[in-house]
């Protein structure tokens, strides 16, 4: 687990770098419930970034090409990129996700939210997103993230902006989501 607080320095720092080469981005992962819920570590940092004329990997390298404190590993076994933030020792790594791929297709008001000045999805995202991993993977942290976003924040959650089947699998799954889930629906009369 790293500290709450490097891993935003190194957000803070990757996104200003972004923001001045025009990408749009939001960070996500287990930093985002940190946050939300001050706790002092966290273990995920996650940064969706929208494509372009130039895939979103490219847009991400032309920005921090040169960058002092930044720099760029491709995985091409695993078709992931990833942003090492060298100031602080260890260094923080954060995963690099397409826009669309475990989030929102287009990053925008209406799917992201400034923490701190640091654009995050929206919770409605931040779920869609960690359902979308979940699916996929399986992992316990993402299950623990939904539930915990279902627990604290479930009147924020739009219906809309989540996949009924799969969320209805994470509850059969998970039954202590099912009051969350069925208090969701009874808001948009689903």
């Amino acid at each position: 687990m790293a500290e709450t607080s490097r891993l935003l320095e190194a957000a803070s720092v990757l996104s200003l770098a972004l923001t001045a080469s025009g990408i749009p981005h939001a960070f996500h992962g287990t930093l985002l419930k940190a946050l939300l819920s001050n706790v002092a570590q966290c273990n995920e940092i996650l940064c969706i970034v929208e494509g372009g004329s130039i895939h979103p990997f490219g847009r991400v390298r032309q920005a921090i090409e040169g960058h002092e404190s930044l720099s760029v590993t491709n995985s091409p076994w695993t078709n992931r990129l990833h942003v090492t933030f060298h100031q602080p020792i260890p260094p923080v790594t954060i995963e690099i996700l397409p826009a669309g791929e475990e989030g929102p297709r287009h990053l925008d008001d209406s799917t992201i939210a400034l923490i701190r000045g640091i654009p995050f999805l929206t919770v409605s995202e931040f779920l869609r997103a960690k359902i979308k991993a979940w699916t996929t993977r399986g992992l316990d942290h993402d299950a623990q993230d939904i539930m915990w976003v279902l627990g604290r924040y479930w009147q924020s959650v739009d219906i809309n902006r989540i996949p009924d089947q799969d969320m209805e699998r994470f509850v059969l799954q998970n039954p202590d989501a099912a009051v969350a889930w069925s208090a969701i629906k009874a808001r948009f009369n689903v």
